[in-house]
């Protein structure tokens, strides 16, 4: 195997001053006078667009927007779909539905949105509110029958009724259960110039029995593509996207050398299959702390001899992380090294709240995403710019719902080709109805089950059901539209300091105390010295003996000392007390 580039760089950026690192970044993302003038031109264009054919819209769309994060509605319905596909028992769910339907205002949403999805919705959810409030409130002497009707058949019913409303929503992110019917349903949109990357849906294995079914449903799906007609060129066929977490339930840094050496194998099995193919095979993003673990693994495939001469191995690469940029240039030196073209998915992220919450509870240094979204909308700008001026060596696939990002984007690139958009399916259709038209538009289309929807739809509303997302602020006719396609960059650049100054440091989260500092164990350069003091302090053995009015006893019969944690590994030894040493301790404590 080739010896890859250094990734300290990388690691450096972990914990960096969101301020100092903007304005590098903005320096790196700022276009001319000139070329901003069109970016306003074409997002202006867009979101006009968008606006008069929002009747229109797919449903998820109006959904997200009338039940937005900043209502009290919004966030129940997140609640319910964060909880309610994964409670085991009756009792329990028809207790969250009571406290989380009853009592809201589902009735002035109607009416409010022309999607009919929207409105159906609505209807349910008022008369799920009103039933479960009746429940609640009325007096057992009055109704005392129609309330024990309820208990024992209505909540069953509600329960179910909501369950089967979370499947629905669950419909409009994901394609489809299974590649046969994924790839009928794709046919009709490859009509109309549009490109897949098939996402089986799963990950965080934990068992190596649930890693084996990923395993085997990402294998089902690449057999699947077989029969699907391709191009000369892989960047025009279907693609597949895989979860390292769905393939080993040890990925992580703690088991490092195990879970590469897993990977390695089972990986590369999948990536030769899509290269026989002629597809692609896109490495997912997935949280900060197993970026590391990822980059080892992508550049062992990468300086694989039997992935050579394939431009089909990619990796998603999330704007958010404040090493974002560098991971790119490491990308770059990867691809000169190893003699290919890498299909880089940029994206915003998808794990932000889950980011900043493990950071508050292990009290690390920082950070290591964005704390604003501006910041996060100026680090794409950067990565975009980045990858356009590197297509001798990167496939730049830029995903994103956001029409200022998409303007941008198309300026940057100029009249060349040589790269394209994403979206994902059951979103930013109507958006990219005319985007279609001038450029290759790729849709990620989960496929799966619904016991497997669950973490991928908790990431989708949270993304897109916040008040500060495109989606919402695109549906707001008050907003106006020059507010919405504002250059993120001449807005960060007014800003005293880019961080958010709702967001406390993780050492500042409680008032009146420092938080407990926490170790990024994840970290190589914050793990390795730890486990060196631990390896050292293990070289001499401790011996324990008895020590009476300050005089050694060690003259009684030895026993060593295994740890606890490895029955195998000896760490000290002791000397039990001898009699000359109980006749001693007697006779000090007598005097």
């Amino acid at each position: 195997m080739q010896l890859l580039p250094n990734r300290s760089k990388i690691d450096d950026l972990l914990y960096a001053d969101e301020t100092k690192l903007i304005r590098t970044l903005s320096a790196k993302a700022q276009l001319s006078e000139s070329d901003n003038s069109k970016v306003l031109t074409l997002a202006t264009k867009l979101v006009q667009g968008l606006r008069d054919k929002r009747q229109h819209q797919g449903g998820i769309d109006a959904f997200m927007q009338e039940y937005s994060l900043s209502s009290e509605e919004g966030v129940v319905l997140m609640c319910l779909a964060e909880a309610l596909l994964r409670i085991p028992d009756a009792a329990t769910a028809d207790r969250l539905i009571a406290d989380k339907i009853g009592g809201r205002d589902w009735e002035s949403h109607l009416g409010q949105s022309e999607s009919l999805f929207v409105n159906a919705s609505a209807w349910g959810l008022l008369l799920t509110g009103k039933f479960v409030t009746l429940d609640q409130t009325l007096s057992l002497d009055a109704f005392g029958f129609l309330k024990r009707l309820v208990r024992k058949s209505g909540e069953p019913i509600l329960r179910n009724a909501m369950r089967q409303a979370m499947r629905i929503m669950g419909k409009q992110f994901v394609l489809a259960q299974n590649m046969g019917d994924a790839l009928a349903i794709a046919q009709h949109s490859e009509m109309r110039g549009n490109r897949f990357s098939y996402d089986m849906l799963g990950e965080s294995a934990l068992t190596q029995a649930d890693a084996l079914i990923y395993f085997q449903s990402y294998q089902s799906a690449l057999t699947a593509l077989a029969g699907v007609k391709k191009h000369a060129s892989v960047f025009a066929n279907p693609s597949l996207s895989v979860k390292l977490s769905a393939l080993y339930p040890r990925y992580e840094e703690k088991q490092a050398a195990a879970a590469i050496a897993h990977l390695s194998v089972s990986v590369e099995k999948l990536a030769l299959q899509a290269k026989a193919l002629n597809v692609g095979l896109t490495i997912d993003a997935e949280e900060v702390q197993r970026l590391d673990l990822s980059l080892e693994l992508f550049g062992r495939l990468a300086s694989s001899a039997q992935l050579q001469e394939w431009n089909g191995l990619g990796l998603a690469v999330q704007a958010y992380g404040k090493r974002a940029l560098p991971v790119l240039e490491w990308l770059a030196d990867v691809a000169t090294l190893t003699n290919r073209v890498l299909p880089v998915r940029l994206v915003k992220g998808a794990y932000w709240d889950t980011e900043i919450k493990r950071a508050q509870e292990a009290g690390l240094q920082d950070y290591p995403v964005f704390t604003q979204k501006l910041c996060t909308d100026v680090s794409y700008l950067a990565c975009a710019n980045y990858l356009l001026a590197r297509r001798d060596v990167f496939y730049p696939q830029f995903a994103t719902h956001n029409a200022q990002t998409i303007a941008a984007v198309s300026v940057m690139a100029g009249d060349a080709q040589g790269f394209e958009f994403q979206r994902l399916h059951g979103m930013g259709q109507a958006l990219y109805e005319d985007v279609v038209k001038h450029y290759p538009v790729r849709v990620y289309a989960p496929i799966g089950s619904h016991k497997d929807l669950l973490a991928y739809l908790v990431r989708r509303l949270l993304e897109n059901g916040a008040n500060t997302s495109f989606v919402n602020r695109i549906a707001d006719d008050a907003a106006p539209i020059e507010a919405i396609v504002a250059d993120p960059v001449a807005q960060v650049l007014k800003l005293k300091s880019c961080s958010n100054p709702k967001i406390a440091p993780p050492s500042e989260l409680f008032s009146g105390r420092k938080n407990s500092a926490g170790v990024a164990l994840w970290r190589s350069s914050e793990r390795l010295p730890i486990v060196q003091d631990v390896e050292r302090s293990f070289r001499d053995l401790i011996h324990a003996h008895a020590i009476i009015g300050g005089e050694v006893y060690a003259d009684g019969p030895r026993r060593k000392i295994f740890s606890p944690a490895d029955a195998t590994f000896q760490i000290g030894e002791v000397a039990e007390a001898s009699d000359s040493a109980v006749a001693a301790a007697m006779q000090s404590a007598a005097q």
